[in-house]
């Protein structure tokens, strides 16, 4: 059997047409050509010599394996300057891709790029490492479809020619992942990067503790993951990560150049930490956890149900205060991102002093430890310092009250990161009863026309780019048990995120972005990406 590296190379160009770039997110600029790259069997990922080539070289290690799985071509990675040909062969150019770090490209950021594909191969120039890594996921794009497959493919492997300059709106493209209210595995979790990456987001926000499960191994306070990690939404059994298996997951993140966050939901979501530790209960009558508490849960050890706001902390008692300082070191020290989440949402059995004192104290935990303090709009309240970051999830628009706490946060001088729930919630429903037994509906329903269609810096009245740090798509998982679910809350929406994060207000129309839209679906498929076939696209298979 003639092997594909074998195939001669000329009839696996012919007739070959990648046609027209369907990328998401749409580049700043971009202008096509009528030449034609044909990756070939002898073709290689090339950095230059030296500094800046070996710079380079975790990004060509990552491209390199990616491109010799289904090609089935051996893409050796070569320190080599851009340009050399074989001339022994005529008509055998290698025709490499070649990845270059240099200054030239200084003005458009540490994420910035430009990438030239001609019939020569494929140029990818950045001034960082992330920006050849934003790059490499549009030449990705720009490979045909069945590039995804993880078994050798027939091809040919043929590119359409570009030139583009690129380099992102916003600094904070992100997604969360709820995995308390349902644990997803290591592997599950991993699986949710990977679809990320495609889509150029670089924040990963893990909410890793709430009232129905904790899910991160402390080691002074072991119970939080052995009690408080046990079970999940409708009592199920749950799980927890040991430091190493966090570790992995932030690394593998860090692989891909996406920054985690974690987050410890405080002074309410603390069911799960309460139940675990009873000397945390002082403040309730009999010192139970606050779901015993609630009518029809008084005889119960756990909470599995999905209510909100009914558990809190007790903070006045300086115990709190220890476990929320272990618990913050522990973290911050498996944890090389600049960025701890402290929740304070939703607190409703706190008063406002009292979260007020609270939220002083655990910022300046975070401080001490490095870190920069995250949390859910209402931390607005609290007395924090410039440069922290509000998280907006209201469904407000222009002057409503529902951002008057983003205003707060912008008279603060905090940078905010706009969630809005009726926009980007990935757990609400595409539509009255779609999916049938998916997803919520108390910020609405959300099909992925006003998923897309709106403008973070136009959305509330006094929240301007010049306070928006970026966008970030939640992902709550009370009705969401495995990544499959998952994968059907956030394809189609999640690219769209990403666009929206990415590229220039001006460049975006619906009307054009759901035809790129449309033609993801092929990738989608080679990728085994359970999707919504939302009917305001017309998919391409």
């Amino acid at each position: 059997m003639m092997s594909l590296a074998a195939l001669p190379v000329r009839a696996q160009e012919e007739n070959a047409d990648p046609g027209p770039p369907q990328l998401i997110p749409a580049p700043v600029s971009m202008e096509t050509t009528a030449e034609v790259y044909a990756f070939r069997p002898n073709s290689k990922v090339t950095v230059d010599p030296g500094h800046a080539g070996k710079q380079a070289l975790p990004v060509a290690r990552w491209l390199a394996p990616f491109l010799r799985t289904a090609t089935g071509y051996p893409v050796p990675v070569a320190r080599q300057g851009w340009g050399g040909r074989d001339k022994t062969t005529p008509g055998n150019s290698p025709r490499n891709v070649h990845l270059a770090l240099t200054g030239d490209e200084s003005q458009l950021g540490e994420e910035g790029y430009t990438l030239s594909v001609s019939d020569e191969g494929a140029l990818l120039r950045a001034a960082a490492a992330e920006g050849l890594f934003r790059g490499s996921q549009t030449l990705r794009q720009l490979f045909p479809p069945e590039i995804e497959h993880d078994s050798v493919q027939p091809g040919p492997w043929t590119l359409p020619g570009v030139n583009i300059v690129d380099y992102p709106r916003y600094e904070w493209r992100g997604a969360h992942l709820d995995v308390a209210r349902h644990f997803l595995t290591v592997e599950e979790v991993k699986r949710y990067i990977d679809l990320l990456t495609l889509y150029k987001i670089n924040r990963f926000h893990m909410h890793l503790s709430d009232d129905q499960g904790w899910r991160l191994w402390i080691d002074d306070w072991p119970n939080l993951a052995l009690i408080g990690g046990s079970t999940e939404v409708g009592g199920t059994p749950g799980g927890y990560y040991t430091k190493d298996e966090y570790r992995a997951i932030v690394q593998y993140a860090a692989d891909r150049f996406i920054t985690l966050i974690p987050e410890i939901d405080v002074p309410g979501h603390t069911n799960a930490a309460e139940v675990s530790y009873p000397e945390l209960n002082s403040c309730r009558p009999g010192g139970v956890p606050s779901h015993r508490l609630l009518p029809g849960w008084e005889d119960e050890p756990f909470y599995t149900g999905t209510g909100v706001g009914f558990s809190a902390l007790c903070v006045h008692d300086e115990i709190t205060y220890e476990f929320m300082a272990d618990v913050i070191r522990e973290i911050s020290e498996i944890t090389p991102g600049p960025y701890f989440h402290v929740g304070g949402d939703e607190a409703f059995q706190t008063s406002l002093p009292d979260y007020i004192m609270f939220m002083d104290r655990i910022q300046d935990m975070v401080h001490d430890n490095g870190k920069t303090m995250m949390g859910w709009a209402e931390v607005a309240r609290a007395n924090a310092v410039p440069g922290s970051i509000a998280q907006n999830w209201s469904t407000a628009t222009g002057g409503g009250s529902g951002g008057d706490l983003a205003r707060t946060a912008v008279a603060k001088d905090m940078k905010v990161v706009m969630s809005p729930a009726n926009r980007i919630y990935l757990d609400m429903k595409y539509a009255p009863g779609v999916p049938p037994d998916l997803g919520l509906t108390w910020a609405g329903t959300v099909e992925v026309m006003r998923s897309y269609d709106w403008n973070p810096g136009a959305h509330l009245t006094g929240v301007t780019d010049d306070n928006i740090i970026g966008v970030e798509a939640p992902l709550w998982t009370e009705t969401i048990e495995d990544i499959k679910d998952a994968e059907m809350m956030s394809f189609p929406r999640l690219p769209g995120v990403g666009e929206i994060g990415w590229t220039p207000q001006q460049g975006r129309v619906w009307t054009e972005y759901r035809e790129r839209l449309a033609n993801q679906a092929r990738r989608w498929a080679v990728m085994d990406i359970n999707y919504y076939r939302s009917p305001q696209v017309d998919w391409v298979d």
